[in-house]
């Protein structure tokens, strides 16, 4: 592609997204960039503070049930109190865990604040994603999506090989700079993003129509919803072993860590090179098909490490889940957002948000278990399952689903409630 052909793609793909949104991205980027304790936590109870690998792995535990526990609360909150509210809330508080977590030494303290931590930082996330969908349009909402999963992967790529050189020095400082940038974002959010919460009419429904107000047993009722969320669930199941059960597995077969980082690494050299792209490509395709398609991505690719006997090897299967990854994360986001009501988008993203923080708690036991009692061939055996499930499970569940240009027309006069230039909604 020649020159020109490049800058008009890259123009493309950001044009016509609202001022507000790219405060949001930015804010998202200066988060991710700065997330360095997630990467060396581990190393440093293990290393630094001298503790066994057991209490890292049941840090890490309590860290991810914050994560779900706070999934739900944070996406009441984005309801009821708004979505900037939320953010700052949630933001400051994990500024002051985070570098409360540098200081404290006794274990039962470390382990506490890490499940604060674990909270406060998931929190924010239900927030974000019904801020996007609030003030970006729906046919411009996978490319919105995308574009901060790009953001995300780019800042966790940068922050992921900082964290190592930062360690070298100084754990302390990690867990400070972290501190402060998550509270740069705070103050990015309270400068320069406004509400985006639609307005509710006197009786106490949002001006997009929806006459009853919205619970979580409403979220809980609604049968093609949970269906997505229990969808999303396995997906998620699938990618964690990206985490959890390949470095075992690749240990076991006599892998080096260095061998370890140099397959995982193509996941997010990829993402950054490809997200946009692809995003470009699959815009504006059937959702049910790609959903179908990154499912089976997802589950085969994974399933393909059995075969796996080089790191070569290991990273040619990480390029086929990682197409499942880039494919999957936009559609399903947009899938939430269009079966979402728009005054409970908060509730709705928290229980999607929580299906991801629960399958970070059973995905370590699960490979643990297969590979303890059967073999790692074994657990890709299973993910290539769990792929097919989820993949038959979202043709059977999208049946019927209208398309999105329907979808709006349906409901016309409700965009005005989420369109950039509606006066109730200035915030990304």
């Amino acid at each position: 592609m020649s020159v020109t052909g490049v800058r008009r793609a890259v123009r493309e793909s950001v044009s016509g997204l609202p001022r507000e949104f790219w405060w949001l991205w930015a804010s998202t980027l200066v988060n991710r960039l700065g997330a360095f304790v997630a990467t060396f936590m581990a190393l440093y109870l293990t290393i630094d503070r001298g503790y066994s690998a057991s209490y890292a792995g049941l840090v890490a535990a309590l860290h991810g049930l914050g994560g779900v526990l706070s999934s739900l609360s944070g996406g009441v909150m984005a309801d009821r109190l708004g979505r900037r509210p939320t953010l700052l809330v949630a933001q400051v508080s994990t500024a002051l865990s985070v570098a409360l977590l540098g200081f404290v030494r006794d274990p039962v303290a470390i382990a506490a604040v890490a499940f604060l931590v674990g909270m406060a930082s998931n929190a924010s996330r239900p927030a974000v994603q019904a801020m996007m969908a609030d003030i970006v349009r729906p046919e411009d909402r996978i490319r919105a999506f995308s574009l901060n999963y790009w953001a995300i992967n780019l800042g966790f790529a940068v922050s992921s090989m900082a964290a190592g050189f930062i360690a070298e020095v100084s754990y302390l400082a990690g867990f400070l700079i972290e501190a402060g940038m998550t509270l740069a974002c705070a103050v990015l959010v309270f400068v320069k993003l406004p509400e985006s919460r639609p307005k509710e009419d006197a009786g106490g429904a949002s001006g997009a129509g929806d006459a009853a107000p919205v619970s979580l047993g409403t979220v809980l009722r609604d049968g093609r919803y949970m269906g997505v969320v229990g969808l999303s669930f396995l997906i998620a199941l699938i990618f964690q072993q990206a985490y959890v059960g390949l470095p075992v597995a690749m240990g076991e077969a006599g892998f080096t860590p260095a061998d370890f980082g140099m397959a995982i690494a193509v996941n997010g050299v990829l993402i950054v090179v490809l997200q946009i792209p692809v995003t470009r490509f699959i815009e504006h395709r059937d959702p049910r098909l790609l959903l179908v398609g990154s499912a089976l991505l997802a589950g085969y690719g994974f399933g393909l490490t059995a075969f796996a006997g080089s790191v070569a090897v290991f990273a040619l299967t990480v390029c086929v889940w990682t197409l499942a990854e880039i494919v999957n994360a936009p559609t399903q986001t947009g899938i939430v957002v269009r079966l979402s009501p728009v005054h409970g988008r908060g509730r709705y993203q928290g229980m999607y948000t929580m299906s991801w923080a629960v399958a970070s708690l059973v995905a370590p036991l699960m490979s643990g278990l297969v590979i303890d009692r059967w073999g790692a061939e074994w657990l890709w055996g299973v993910c290539a399952v769990v792929g097919t499930v989820a993949a038959a499970g979202y043709w059977a569940l999208m049946r019927g689903m209208p398309r999105e240009d329907a979808a709006v027309t349906k409901t016309a006069p409700d965009t005005s409630a989420s369109a950039p230039a509606a006066p109730e909604v200035t915030r990304t």
